[in-house]
């Protein structure tokens, strides 16, 4: 695979071949165990090919498909753990690597972007791509000042695969449903679907980059880096190095995966409060992690990748979320009932039992009721087969909650910043991050109870202080 598909047809029939696959393997593995093979070993079988001739396919096609499987790869940590071995592998090739384009479309590009001459504003630029995303790849180079750069290149026809893979997607999001517990797979493509032209807006990108460069400018345990030049379907930054978060989650020590899931903590709560936007992109390779952090070169800070993808959220994360947060944490279900349905949580016409979702909401927020928690592959599934498991009350209640649109987005990117962590396995200060950075969380100060003191009760002190003088 060399080059973006842009024919409909041909990227058509390549997903379309997923379900009929998945339908394949129900078959073969019912005939093994009709020849007197186990059921868990079979089903265990069938899981692993499936999950490799989906991301492969995902991987393949970048566009919508890869995007697709990058959004999914954060929840790998629901997966029973018997099962995650061959999703882990296959995502973790989702997340730092995919077929390169052709060095004479780059070519093209940059000179139909650039100008002709695109080649004297480096210094150095290297053909061979260091990284390939869902819409474009990134190559490294020395820019005419100096700088060391990323590259990034749009695919041409990236537009017209994002659209089709998820117009594709959607049509048998039913049948990838079961692949991750717990996870409603049809509202992530269509907020997927929502964020496409935002997705290919380099210079949306640039701007929502730059306010994040400027603001952690000075920050010692953030990095972004800034924007160098930036123009239709080509962005240039500064280069920052670093060990990409897929590899901390596969060979980092305790202290740099603790680290990094504070970091990642850390910035998914500061982030809106200090710019008024969330990066809504959070897999692990778009983050580095980096020596030099507040306590010198032996600490650590965080190096922040791809602003393609944000909220927009002027006051930072809505008041709601940090008020139930803490009612909820305070057991006041009658007062977490009516915010919820203000909100729009709860419709209407839908009466639940205030006491029922305060129980629903405890075990999610139980990172929250601590000093530290230890995120866990194991706490992450408890969690999905308890709200994905159709014979659990969770299960009934959650079908009757909605979720409103201003909040599905972030609902999204807490989900995948906790998968994340649970990928990590990072003990985490996260009442420390809420209490500093979320609205709502850190209930109003009380007011004073003195009542001011009416004249006729002035008088006489100021009578006492007088004579005290004379």
């Amino acid at each position: 695979m060399s080059d973006l598909p842009r024919k409909a047809v041909t990227r058509t029939a390549k997903l379309a071949a997923l379900p009929l696959g998945f339908a394949g393997r129900a078959t073969w593995g019912l005939g093994k165990r009709i020849v007197g093979e186990s059921a868990e070993l079979v089903g265990q079988q069938v899981q692993q090919r499936t999950a490799e001739q989906l991301f492969k396919v995902l991987g393949e096609l970048k566009g919508g498909a890869m995007k697709f499987g990058q959004a999914l790869s954060v929840f790998e940590s629901a997966l029973p753990e018997e099962i995650a071995g061959p999703y882990r592998a296959a995502l973790t090739k989702l997340q730092e690597a995919a077929p390169p384009m052709p060095t004479r479309t780059v070519h093209a590009v940059l000179g139909e972007r650039l100008g002709e001459d695109w080649q004297e504003l480096f210094l150095e630029f290297e053909d061979k791509p260091s990284a390939a995303a869902s819409i474009g790849q990134v190559h490294r180079g020395v820019w005419h000042d100096g700088r060391e750069v990323a590259v990034k290149v749009q695919y041409p026809g990236a537009g017209e695969a994002l659209l089709s893979d998820l117009n594709q997607l959607g049509r048998f999001a039913r049948l990838l449903g079961p692949l991750i517990p717990g996870l409603d797979i049809k509202p992530l493509i269509m907020e997927l679907k929502d964020r496409v032209s935002e997705e290919l807006d380099y210079g949306l990108e640039a701007q929502a980059q730059r306010a994040h460069a400027e603001e952690f400018a000075d920050d010692p345990d953030i990095l972004v880096p800034e924007v160098v030049h930036q123009c239709e379907q080509v962005l240039i930054t500064e280069w920052i190095d670093g060990i990409p978060l897929s590899e901390v989650i596969t060979d980092g020590t305790p202290e740099q995966r603790d680290r990094a899931g504070q970091l990642l903590a850390h910035f998914l709560f500061a982030g809106p409060a200090r710019t008024g936007l969330l990066h809504a992109d959070p897999h692990p390779g778009n983050f580095r992690l980096l020596p030099g952090g507040p306590d010198g070169e032996d600490d650590w800070r965080l190096g922040v990748l791809d602003f393609g993808t944000v909220d927009r959220l002027p006051g930072g994360l809505p008041v709601t979320i940090g008020t139930c947060l803490r009612m909820t944490l305070d057991g006041a279900a009658e007062a977490v009932y009516e915010e919820l349905r203000a909100e729009g949580f709860i419709k209407e016409t839908v009466e639940l039992d205030p006491d029922a979702v305060l129980d629903y909401l405890l075990p999610i927020i139980e990172p929250a009721q601590v000093d530290e928690f230890t995120f866990t592959r194991g706490w992450m599934r408890s969690q999905a087969t308890r709200i994905g498991d159709i014979r659990s009350p969770a299960y009934q209640l959650g079908k009757q909650l909605n979720l409103p649109p201003a909040y599905l987005l972030i609902h999204r990117v807490t989900l995948s910043t906790i998968g994340v962590l649970c990928q990590l396995g990072a003990t985490v200060r996260l009442r420390e991050e809420l209490e500093a950075w979320l609205p709502g969380f850190v209930a109003p100060a009380e007011e004073s109870m003195a009542e001011p003191m009416d004249e006729s009760a002035a008088e006489p002190m100021e009578d006492q202080e007088s004579a005290a003088e004379a």
